[in-house]
């Protein structure tokens, strides 16, 4: 299995759906998973229950994925770091890209998002800053590999992915560290 982190709105989601096409692979998004079993969004939950009660769930669902023994690739949430459970899991189980955005540039992307709650502050790129900063250690310490997302479309960041798997040396029939 494939994994990718990053930062929120660092593209993780749409690089893992074309770079599973690409691998003949099936794409899994975990948050979409969350969702699935908790029968409703993210964000109505996090409203609801807390963050807390939120990552505990995020643990399960990502100890789940994870022991499939299937070859696909992952978008995690951009949180899925801050528990050590998430980290010690996909980086034995998978072959984990961190997909690294520097703030700046999430929010030059994101700047007019109405949904994410973590754009809905007064400062939003301030916001960003400080996540990364907390974030960016624990991303790389996960990480396989890291890719710096800066400006490149989603072809360029795939091409670069595939290339980092093939020099890794995994196959679609083997794609775990």
């Amino acid at each position: 299995m494939i994994a990718l982190v990053g930062m929120p709105g660092s593209g993780k989601s749409t690089v893992a759906r074309h770079l599973a096409k690409r691998l003949g692979m099936p794409c899994v998004d975990a948050d979409q998973e969350i969702e699935s079993q908790i029968g409703c969004s993210i964000r109505e939950y996090f409203e609801e229950c807390g963050e807390d009660a939120f990552r505990t769930i995020e643990v399960d669902v990502i100890d789940q994925l994870t022991r499939r023994n299937q070859p696909s690739v992952l978008a995690t949430g951009g949180g899925v770091v801050l528990r050590s459970e998430n980290r010690d899991h996909l980086h034995a189980r998978c072959y984990v890209i961190y997909l690294r955005a520097q703030p700046e540039d999430i929010y030059r992307r994101l700047r007019h998002d109405r949904v994410r709650p973590l754009l809905q502050v007064r400062d939003p790129l301030q916001a960003l800053k400080q996540l990364y900063a907390l974030r960016d250690p624990l991303y790389r310490d996960v990480a396989h590999h890291t890719i710096e997302t800066g400006r490149p479309n989603v072809n360029a960041l795939v091409n670069a992915i595939a290339m980092q798997i093939e020099m890794a040396g995994l196959t679609n029939s083997d794609s775990a560290p």
